[in-house]
């Protein structure tokens, strides 16, 4: 069996805005859980009680997520203006 080796150049990751991405996850897990909030005692009868914990996971997770995003842009463009040439 031989070794799968790629035909081209892997292309370059597109950089978006990381940030504002993770933050309108985030916001739409949270959404879902206050939605959902209302229905927990149905949610609660029929064993689907999971849904609404995994809406707040996400969202929890999210946060963490907006807090790195963030992190890491300031760390990319610190180290842009490092690198840039002065004049």
């Amino acid at each position: 069996m031989t070794k799968w080796t790629p035909r081209h150049e892997a292309p370059e990751p597109l950089e978006g805005n990381v940030v504002a991405t993770i933050t309108g996850g985030t916001v739409i897990w949270f959404v879902l859980f206050l939605v959902q909030l209302p229905f927990y005692g149905w949610f609660d009868d029929h064993g689907h009680l999971w849904w609404l914990w995994t809406c707040l996971a996400g969202g929890g997770l999210g946060l963490i997520g907006v807090w790195y995003v963030r992190k890491r842009d300031a760390a990319i463009r610190r180290a842009a203006a490092e690198s840039a040439p002065t004049h």
